[in-house]
């Protein structure tokens, strides 16, 4: 893969995403780099794929978009009107200001999902690595004056100029995506736009949409440092929420990752045993889904209900809804309410079907038609991390909505989320999670389907990408995805009045029938009253009960 690789556009308006995978890295020359004071890299360790620079002759010149670079009069120009650095505009925060020491991820205890590390270099090679990597540091950031006196491969000498490319070409396949994402992270936050600019060129050569996990992750969070640059990170999240594709391609999507994952119908299973256990003895059952979806979840429930001993139940639903969930239904509510007033029809259970067409936010317990008798269940897939907070809002809707459900009395409130700290954390600890996070995810989903498999590459990219594009781009009320680890939860139940049950073997059991079906890296463990999915060694969801 070289500089002049096209950029595809994709049909969910993230541009810049590369399809060519890049090429695999020798094993024994596998590496990482890490942030120094004193300079841009060091080198200890290699990974990558191959790159080549460009030398300006007139001056250097960044404009940031993910649009592709084209070579005119022999530099380089990233078309936007966004931003951009020239010989005479420098980053209002200097290069040497922006050398802060970063911690390597990879040797974090919670961190277990960097590329292998294997091999080793001589101290002769480490320190020649160092010296090239910072001129090309030097190159990437000074004005062509200087770059031209303080760096070997910046001058107008054809033959050494072409000696010196080579080895910068050598050099990028050595470097460790992780890091060098960890550095473009650093300089983004502090705006330092040259430095941005070179990392994100070095980048484009690294990440591909159809590469290997971390390179596909690595995809989705360059573009989200570009549009956290470009001040566009929320004009990109809504076009991806709603512009595109079309609502038939993004069910599709939603279906294919139902299927290769199991993080959904975790959700399912282990909410399911439990409410059967609360809801057994009950006449009246009123079952309020703030994120209904397609209702699925709840066809299972029915079946149950129409062979209960006695006969079935009276059963009441309510569904929240959003806007996202009724594009890719292609229709409102009813579709959902059709289909299961049908279902429970044809089992003869007398069944109620109530939608709430809006948002967790704006839910008063006028909306949820609850009524006297009926035994209340509340199921949060997922959701409540959509949610502001006290950090985001005076309104606090996180915490008014569990006040709210704790008023109804219920038998039992159901919460599955992510298990993932990005709601109140800093932008470099939010990027670190996110990238850590996103990468075990990714690595579940690549033993799945090939590693070229088109139906994988769409459903990542439209129903996951947006996700990480509004983590890393957005802040404010515009970040709506903001996970909270389940001890925080379990703050904000306790304080909103709440009670954690217990979880019976039949919910670790109904789980673990479905992870039948999935790759042996995936396990639960139950621990501190909650229900843990786990990829390897990281937790990824959470399922705890309240009343």
């Amino acid at each position: 893969m070289t500089t002049s690789q096209k950029h595809r556009r994709g049909s969910a308006a993230i541009h810049g995403f590369y399809h060519q995978p890049t090429k695999d890295t020798d094993p024994d020359s596998l590496s990482r780099i890490q942030l120094l004071d004193e300079s841009m890299f060091s080198v200890d360790t290699i990974q990558g794929s191959t790159i080549s620079f460009q030398t300006y002759k007139d001056e250097e010149y960044f404009t940031l978009e993910s649009s592709p670079a084209t070579t005119i009069s022999n530099f380089f120009v990233y078309d936007s009107p966004a931003a951009s650095v020239s010989s005479g505009s420098r980053s209002p925060i200097s290069p040497q200001a922006s050398h802060s020491c970063l911690t390597d991820p990879r040797h974090s205890p919670d961190n277990t999902y960097g590329s292998p590390v294997s091999g080793s270099s001589s101290a002769d090679e480490d320190h020649f690595l160092r010296q090239k990597l910072r001129e090309m540091e030097m190159s990437l950031m000074a004005p062509e004056s200087e770059a031209t006196d303080s760096c070997n491969f910046c001058f107008a000498g054809a033959t050494h100029h072409q000696a010196d490319s080579s080895f910068a070409t050598s050099m990028i396949p050595k470097l460790d995506i992780k890091q060098v994402l960890v550095a473009c992270a650093q300089a983004v936050d502090i705006v330092d736009i040259n430095r941005a600019a070179g990392l994100m060129h070095v980048l484009d050569q690294m990440v591909s949409v159809s590469g290997d996990p971390i390179q596909r992750v690595g995809a989705y969070m360059l573009e989200g440092l570009r549009a956290r640059l470009e001040l566009s990170g929320s004009k990109i999240y809504r076009a991806l929420k709603c512009d595109s594709p079309i609502s038939s391609d993004l069910m599709s999507y939603m279906g294919i990752l139902y299927q290769i994952c199991p993080y959904y119908k975790f959700a399912y299973a282990s909410a399911n045993a439990v409410i059967r256990e609360a809801i057994q003895y009950e006449p009246r059952i009123h079952i309020i889904d703030f994120q209904i979806a397609q209702g699925s979840q709840w066809i299972p429930i029915i079946q149950w209900l129409s062979q209960r001993p006695g006969g079935p139940p009276v059963l009441h639903i309510t569904g929240v809804d959003d806007s996202q969930s009724a594009y890719a239904r292609g229709g409102g509510l009813h579709i959902v309410g059709q289909r299961l007033s049908q279902l429970a029809a044809s089992l003869n259970v007398q069944f109620e079907f109530h939608d709430t067409a809006m948002t967790g936010c704006e839910v008063h317990r006028e909306h949820l038609m609850v009524q006297p008798g009926e035994a209340v269940v509340v199921s949060f897939p997922y959701i409540l991390h959509h949610m502001p907070d006290e950090s985001v809002d005076t309104w606090n809707h996180r915490d008014r909505l569990l006040r709210l459900v704790k008023s109804l009395s219920p038998v039992v409130v159901t919460l599955v989320e992510q298990e993932s700290n990005t709601n109140t954390t800093p932008f470099h600890l939010r990027f670190h999670e996110t990238l850590d996070y996103y990468t075990a995810m990714f690595e579940s989903t690549d033993v799945a389907r090939p590693r070229n498999d088109k139906e994988r590459i769409n459903a990542e990219q439209h129903c996951v990408a947006r996700d990480i594009v509004n983590m890393i781009a957005c802040e404010g009320s515009e970040r709506v995805e903001r996970h909270e680890l389940l001890g925080k939860w379990r703050s904000r139940f306790q304080m909103a009045g709440f009670q954690q049950c217990g979880l019976s073997p039949a919910v670790s059991g109904a789980v673990r029938e479905v992870l039948q079906e999935y790759d042996r890296k995936f396990r639960v463990e139950e621990r501190n009253g909650g229900l843990y999915l786990y990829w390897a060694r990281r937790a990824m969801a959470t399922c705890s009960a309240w009343r």
